[in-house]
């Protein structure tokens, strides 16, 4: 990845941050499936978001990297008080131009 591309990233993320308003639990967390670009915790609900930016975002995520993710997620759940049983659901957030638009439980 480039610098330009992984500051394109950051500033995205920080977007996102931004229009949900909700307290961040980890950002590009690393789990056995992959990243997950952002945790967020909305009270009792963990909150999985796949950022996708630029034109095209919207047909960027795939069947592979949403089990990828799924994995990094069911491994995040193990460490909650609840474990697998902890409320979550996982979100994709597409910014394009600078204006962000969440897919709420993909």
């Amino acid at each position: 990845m480039s610098a330009t591309n992984h500051h394109a990233g950051l500033a995205a993320e920080d977007s996102v941050i931004r229009h949900y308003g909700l307290p961040v639990a980890a950002r590009r967390w690393r789990g056995p499936g992959g990243e997950i670009d952002l945790i967020l915790r909305d009270g009792g609900t963990v909150v999985f978001v796949e950022v996708k930016a630029g034109r095209g975002a919207a047909h960027a995520l795939g069947a592979r990297q949403i089990a990828r993710i799924r994995a990094s997620a069911a491994a995040w759940l193990g460490d909650e008080p609840m474990g697998q049983r902890t409320d979550c659901r996982f979100d994709v957030a597409l910014v394009v131009q600078g204006r962000v638009e969440v897919i709420a439980n993909v």
